[in-house]
């Protein structure tokens, strides 16, 4: 393998990973209909996409340093596809739930991916590499959104099932366990084995412990909730939202109005990265505060402007105007790409010895803003659709405030070595990250 073929491999699995893992979002009107479910009741699928996601991703990133990112990624894609194929056959809206409840853990892939490429890209590239891999990745939301539905019309009379959403699940989990197959055989887990033995050296449980609680650690972690948990949560509510909030009865339109958030949210993700190593590279300053700080800078910006761009979100709603709230969704998407993309350009180049440990925690910590905003958004003591996204944005201030101390220069040079937990001066005794 070379890191390029690597990149691709990981591209390609954490992509699919993503379109299985909200393969439920556009068909949530016919399964609605079927199983008799409330828009209250969607909301809780959509956050029970992300249930088991925050333990999943630890977890994997940790297995991942351990035993290498081909084997514990084609573990995740073989019983991921299975579920999915059970689920296309269950009667009962329980055996429903659960089994796409742990279909739903195709998103921990997401670590595995960052893991495997960190161990092949150095740090003056690492940044855009795991943009192009995530955002590519993401964009599988997207894929989902506009393919699903359009290859699985309402109209599908296939031979096994009459309904659409049955045989999407169906055929998903079958290129799942083909992709797991593919991934295991061409998988390479790091570009030599020292580096190899290095990583899996690092993975102990004092080591995870000590990391997991440092101040980059967490405050990384954080961010990512307000990024990527808005991302999960848009990606499993817009279809919904589009429909019902602005009475879009076509299940194709509303879909496409979603994957329009998708697009931006994935795609876009390589640009954030890239500024991060750009800035870090020409040791520019972008603000006046953080002097010298140049990642921490970027981050800064691109969680502000998610900020911003949520409030404008309901704004845009409240006006009626369809096409003006898709157009504020993109707008959305670019800000939780641009932060996403600049959060994973900081933790490899952070803790090079135990990326994939770090990449679950702030992995598996983000994702649970896709558990609590899917509540927030469809709260029915919210006065509309429109509001919970003003709502969601104040909870967020709280966050840019922990950054904006931690980002600061004295307390930055030491992010790696001191934490919330363990004293300064265990720290400074535990194996250094950088």
């Amino acid at each position: 393998m070379t890191k390029w073929r690597t990149l691709v491999l990981a591209t390609i699995g954490f992509n699919f990973s993503f379109l299985i893992w909200f393969s439920f979002a556009p068909f949530t009107g016919p399964m609605a209909e079927e199983f008799g479910l409330s828009l209250a009741e969607i909301g809780i699928l959509a956050s029970a996409a992300i249930w088991l996601a925050p333990f999943g991703r630890i977890l994997t990133g940790w297995l991942s340093d351990r035993w290498g990112a081909p084997t514990v990624f084609a573990i995740v894609l073989t019983y991921v596809g299975v579920f999915s194929i059970a689920s296309a056959f269950a009667q009962s809206y329980s055996v429903f739930f659960v089994t796409r409840l742990i279909v739903a853990t195709a998103g921990i892939t997401f670590v595995i991916g960052i893991q495997h490429v960190s161990e092949w890209f150095d740090e003056e590239r690492l940044g855009t590499a795991e943009g192009i891999y995530a955002g590519v990745g993401n964009a599988g939301a997207a894929g989902g959104a506009l393919i699903l539905p359009r290859v699985f019309t309402e109209s599908w009379s296939g031979p096994i099932f009459e309904t659409s959403w049955r045989a999407a699940f169906f055929y998903t989990g079958i290129v799942s366990i083909l992709l797991a197959i593919v991934y295991y055989t061409i998988g390479e887990a790091a570009k030599s084995e020292e580096r190899r033995r290095a990583t899996a050296e690092s993975a102990t449980l004092k080591q995870w412990l000590h990391t997991a609680t440092r101040y980059g650690t967490v405050v990384l972690a954080l961010a990512y909730v307000m990024s990527f948990g808005l991302e999960l949560s848009m990606n499993g509510w817009l279809a919904t939202y589009y429909r019902e909030g602005f009475d879009t009865n076509n299940l194709v339109l509303a879909s496409t109005f979603a994957a329009t958030f998708s697009v931006a949210a994935g795609l876009l993700r390589p640009i954030g990265g890239y500024v991060s190593d750009l800035l870090a590279r020409k040791e520019k300053n972008i603000l006046p505060v953080f002097t010298g700080r140049y990642r921490e800078q970027w981050t800064f910006v691109t969680l502000c402007f998610i900020v911003l761009a949520m409030i404008g979100m309901s704004l845009a709603g409240l006006t009626g105007e369809v096409l003006l709230a898709v157009a504020a969704g993109f707008v959305v998407g670019m800000g939780c790409a641009f932060a996403e993309g600049a959060i994973f350009a900081q933790v490899p180049a952070m803790f090079p010895d135990s990326s994939g440990s770090v990449a679950g925690v702030v992995g598996g910590v983000g994702t649970v803003g896709g558990i609590v905003y899917p509540l927030v958004y469809a709260a029915p003591v919210m006065p509309s659709l429109h509001t919970g996204y003003s709502v969601v944005a104040a909870t967020m201030i709280p966050i840019v405030l922990l950054c904006a101390w931690v980002f600061q220069p004295h307390v930055a040079a030491r992010a790696t070595d001191d934490g919330f937990v363990v004293s300064r001066e265990d720290a400074a005794g535990a194996p250094a990250d950088d």
